[in-house]
């Protein structure tokens, strides 16, 4: 089994429940072909880098998961032919990307709970200018 991450991107006009709905579908889709889900992330609403069918926000979610490679052709095909995705991607990830979405994982609740630390400010020291006369 490989390691594999995928990330689609829905219409914007869904409610949360017909999200919810193709997100489950995929999901599924994953879970029944024997493709253990690793990892899954709702990143939103998100602002498009440029339209896609005259639409420029869209719902992005990313699922990282382990499978064999004929899984991902059918998920593939049920991507192309449901009109809520309006893109898609799947990558076969590296060692390289293994070790840094293990790290990330690891440190998504942990960082952003923490306060930040706080700032030094800057005091401008007092400065006499002494003229000098000829």
């Amino acid at each position: 089994m490989n390691n594999y991450e995928t990330v689609f991107i829905l219409t914007p006009v869904l409610s949360d429940a017909q999200m919810k709905e193709a997100v489950d579908k995929f999901k599924n889709i994953l879970t029944e072909q024997g493709a253990e889900i690793v990892n899954e992330e709702n990143w939103g609403l998100r602002k498009l880098a440029y339209p896609i069918d005259k639409k420029t926000t869209g719902f992005y979610y990313f699922l990282e998961f382990k499978a064999d490679p004929s899984v991902i052709e059918k998920l593939e095909i049920n991507y192309r032919r449901d009109e809520r995705v309006i893109r898609f991607l799947t990558v076969k990830q590296d060692k390289f990307a293994l070790e840094y979405a293990e790290k990330r994982r690891n440190n998504k609740g942990g960082k952003k709970n923490e306060a930040p630390a706080p700032v030094k400010e800057k005091v401008a020291e007092k400065v006499e200018l002494v003229e000098k006369e000829d």
